[in-house]
């Protein structure tokens, strides 16, 4: 006989993953993706009631149609995952995104260029992107498992909040090392300590797979911002596999 209780969910582990969905980018940037993967995606997002899905920039438009009746709103990637510095070819796909119907644009910062100490090229980019994203959300992606230490996580996120971003990202999950509790923590810091009133938020993306992983972040974001800081507008966690475990928890618990 097996003890049902052993599978039930806690009610906190109930509650983190009612907050988490909210919280979602739910996101397919896998390296083979079509347009059923794409259908799937926003079919489960319509029913899950994430904060958004996030796709290729080919995509854009399929999920903007596929979601318009809906407040799921629309993210994708540009100069993703590589980070060059080619500013102008950058602007022109974030503009061409943002046309396409993008709430927000998921920006790579030329990461190399801040760990070989030229802060104002990784500036400059992002500056421009910010020019054209207007009423565009911009998250600039920091790619904190390239970064490393601490006080260069910390130096790129001043960075990115002074040149504009609206949104600091840890990771594209195209590197062995993507989010890490340490550098979410640095970038909320950095928001804490350079937003100067005006509202940045954190995205936790890369290696999240369970109920526990956006526990582990939740926690972290109530004790650094205060209870109720992490709502849709300023704190997401952006993963292709955890929406799975989030409705099988919440499943459980009905």
């Amino acid at each position: 006989m097996t003890d049902d209780s052993m599978t039930e969910p806690t009610p906190d582990e109930t509650e983190i993953a009612r907050r988490a969905l909210s919280l979602l980018d739910l996101t397919n940037l896998a390296d083979i993706c079509t347009t059923s993967h794409i259908e799937a995606l926003c079919r489960d997002a319509r029913a899950g009631g994430v904060a958004a899905v996030c796709v290729w920039p080919q995509f854009v438009g399929e999920a903007a149609r596929a979601l318009k009746a809906t407040p799921v709103r629309v993210a994708t990637v540009v100069n993703f995952p590589a980070g060059g510095e080619d500013v102008e070819r950058v602007v022109e796909d974030a503009a061409e995104a943002i046309a396409d119907g993008a709430h927000e644009i998921d920006l790579v910062l030329p990461y190399r260029a801040v760990l070989r100490g030229d802060a104002q090229a990784a500036r400059s980019l992002v500056e421009a992107v910010r020019d054209v994203c207007h009423k565009t959300c911009l998250k600039v992606i920091l790619e904190t498992g390239a970064l490393g230490e601490r006080e260069r996580i910390t130096e790129a996120s001043h960075l990115a909040i002074e040149a504009g971003a609206d949104f600091l990202k840890t990771s594209t999950g195209k590197i062995p090392v993507s989010a890490t509790p340490e550098a979410a923590e640095a970038m909320l810091g950095a928001i804490r300590a350079r937003a100067g009133g005006r509202r940045v938020g954190l995205k936790v993306s890369g290696g999240l797979r369970s109920v526990a992983d956006a526990a582990t972040y939740l926690v972290l974001a109530d004790r650094v911002m205060g209870p109720g800081w992490a709502e849709p507008a300023t704190f997401r966690l952006g993963a292709s596999s955890l929406y799975g475990e989030l409705t099988a928890a919440l499943a459980r618990a009905s």
